[in-house]
């Protein structure tokens, strides 16, 4: 079962958003989902079949595990139905903690994602229901920004991730269909180094991610923050 599910509109979204944070939660021993509610497809170079292919090598990547649920592209919507495959994986996977979309997007699959995943943690928690597996309730919850907007919030806070950064850039640089082979994006995966770099600076490390917390964040002491 997975400490920590992750979920993303499209393949690549996590990686996007968060996958420095996904590479060091691995390197610290935790188990990772990924949960992926759409192919992505269709776009200008990629197939579903190229699509699944690059997911699973970024995955190999940041050393995590990851699902497709398959639900439809460009027109996800926040259903009831689109809920409840969420829920099922959160009620069989059991995360402590749930990762979801920032939802102020242009991309309408997006902020749907984030409608979705938000959702489903508490359907995840309902009984007499005929979702698969027991009911659960990740206890914490965070977004993650990969939005197509230029917009700037104050996070939560920030995660450290000096020692991932290049397999977060990796595991990007591995849809090369929606990259390397797109003329329109082939300057994003630097643009994310730089992006991280930023944070890093304001965080007084190399490089973080920024994340926002749905409820305030507790912590034993605050000599365990930086």
């Amino acid at each position: 079962m997975a400490d920590v599910v992750c979920v993303g509109a499209h393949p690549d979204d996590v990686e996007i958003g968060m996958g420095g944070t996904v590479a060091a939660l691995v390197d610290s021993g935790a188990d990772v989902l990924i949960v992926d509610l759409t192919d992505g497809e269709p776009t200008p170079f990629g197939t579903h079949e190229r699509r699944m292919v690059e997911a699973a090598e970024a995955a190999a990547v940041l050393g995590c595990r990851r699902v497709t649920l398959g639900l439809p592209n460009r027109v996800l919507a926040d259903t009831p139905e689109a809920r409840s495959a969420c829920a099922e994986v959160l009620r069989l996977e059991r995360p402590d903690v749930l990762f979801m979309p920032y939802p102020e997007d242009a991309h309408p699959d997006h902020v749907a994602a984030a409608r979705i995943a938000e959702g489903a943690r508490f359907f995840a928690r309902l009984s007499k229901t005929a979702m698969a597996g027991e009911p659960h309730f990740p206890r914490r919850a965070y977004r993650y920004m990969a939005v197509h907007l230029r917009i700037v919030r104050e996070p939560t806070f920030l995660g450290d991730i000096s020692t991932t950064l290049d397999r977060k850039i990796q595991a990007v640089a591995a849809y090369r269909s929606q990259f390397s082979d797109n003329p329109v994006n082939v300057t994003l995966p630097e643009s994310l180094r730089r992006t991280a770099l930023s944070w890093g600076e304001i965080g007084r490390v190399h490089a973080a991610e920024p994340f926002f917390a749905l409820e305030p964040p507790v912590v034993g002491s605050v000599l365990d923050l930086r």
